[in-house]
């Protein structure tokens, strides 16, 4: 529970931007807890709106597309939290906002279910060539044939990237009566009868339906490239709902149109339209068989309510207690509220002898400390003080002038 404590700003006075059509689950959050201050935004913004936007916010929420730069961080004057409405946080400069003491939320959970089902019913429609039959059966050709089109059960799926999503996907599959056989770069263990391979080869060469999972990174950047494809079972499908730079489309479009490949689905993009109308252009474009969606892998009402609320109930824990857990920037602490004192949060360059200028300073100035907190990470130190109500002020000022300190604030 978030506690019923008074902050120490008034709640009216305290800005919230949502942008990206954010859930009204989030929205309600923030209402039912008493702040009003709530804008909302329909589409991302450029830098140059969100510069404009954000000077005066001290949270802002987003999803995917809104790219939150060093540049923008450097006119959030006020910005305290950054949450990410969505399972990844590679829009935002976490750099630069773990430089300026800003936490970082995002919900890596909650819309696991609903890219693990459509990860299978692309896996239904694709290997049952359900694409090809409905575009004849729309342009008025009835072409009822079973050449070609197979069924699941029995069939192995290859997982890459055996994570939060991808163990959904295994248990789903297995239930369906498919042989699962997964790859990822760390050690897990198998759900089900799910087995562990070696090596990417060795899935993709075994594989009938090969299904991504993986983080953008250097290291899986056209990971699915034309000589990986090269092992690929002849006839098999690739599904990614993953992030768009792990597929060379053009790899791609070549082993899909030399019949190497069967099918594909694809619902990210190396580059993707800002907002919904914009044009959007593909190498896969027309190709038989392939199952081509704007980016709606976890675009369910169930996962959008759930991420809201998820992501919602981190950044008023922060605001309302100090609390960071699932933080990607500020080290993360768990607290609950004392009561009969204030709370001041010092966020702090992680330097030796911070914490011991602290205890000095406060001791000096005769000011007690009933509580302290301390969590650190290579980068950054964040101590949460629960100190006397008569001092807090004082004690503020004091902690601003203590060496390497990014932000302080008198929580409540």
């Amino acid at each position: 529970m978030v506690s019923q404590n008074k902050t120490s700003y008034p709640k009216d006075k305290i800005k919230i931007l949502m942008l990206e059509s954010i859930s009204d689950a989030a929205i309600k959050v923030f209402k039912d807890a008493g702040y009003a201050d709530i804008k909302k935004i329909s589409g991302a913004l450029s830098e140059e709106q969100l510069i404009n936007e954000i000077k005066q916010v001290h949270m802002v929420g987003i999803r995917s597309k809104t790219q939150i730069t060093e540049k923008v961080l450097q006119h959030a004057e006020k910005l305290q939290a950054i949450g990410c409405f969505c399972i990844g946080t590679n829009q935002v400069n976490l750099q630069a906002a773990r430089k300026k003491g800003i936490v970082v939320f995002n919900a890596p959970y909650s819309n696991t279910r609903s890219v693990a089902e459509l990860v299978i019913g692309a896996s239904i429609i694709l290997i049952r060539k359900i694409l090809d039959k409905n575009k004849a059966a729309h342009e008025g050709q009835w072409n009822k044939d079973a050449k070609g089109s197979f069924e699941i059960r029995g069939k192995t799926l290859g997982i890459i990237g055996y994570g939060n999503i991808g163990s959904q996907v295994s248990i789903l599959a297995e239930s369906l009566g498919m042989k699962v056989i997964f790859y990822d770069n760390v050690t897990k263990l198998p759900l089900g009868n799910a087995e562990s391979r070696k090596t990417l080869k060795e899935v993709v060469s075994k594989a009938d339906i090969i299904t991504l999972h993986i983080p953008e990174t250097q290291q899986t950047k056209n990971l699915i490239n034309k000589t990986l494809l090269k092992h690929f079972k002849k006839g098999s499908i690739l599904i990614n709902f993953a992030r768009g730079e792990v597929v060379d489309l053009d790899a791609l479009a070549t082993a899909l149109t030399d019949g190497h490949l069967s099918g594909a689905a694809i619902d990210v993009f190396p580059v993707e339209p800002e907002k919904n109308g914009d044009p959007f252009s593909s190498p896969l474009q027309h190709i038989p068989n392939v199952l081509l969606t704007p980016h709606v892998g976890g675009s369910t009402e169930e996962a959008q309510h759930n991420i809201g609320e998820d992501v919602s109930a981190k950044l008023l824990q922060y605001l309302e207690m100090g609390a960071t857990t699932g933080s990607h920037t500020v080290p993360e602490l768990s607290l609950s509220p004392q009561e009969g004192t204030h709370r001041i949060l010092h966020i702090h360059t992680n330097v030796p002898g911070v914490l011991s200028e602290i205890n000095t300073t406060l001791s000096e100035n005769k000011i007690n400390v009933l509580g302290q907190y301390l969590k650190t990470n290579d980068e950054i130190g964040y101590v949460v003080l629960d100190i006397d109500k008569k001092l807090s002020k004082n004690a503020v000022e004091l902690l601003r002038k203590v060496k390497g300190s990014l932000k302080v604030r008198l929580l409540y």
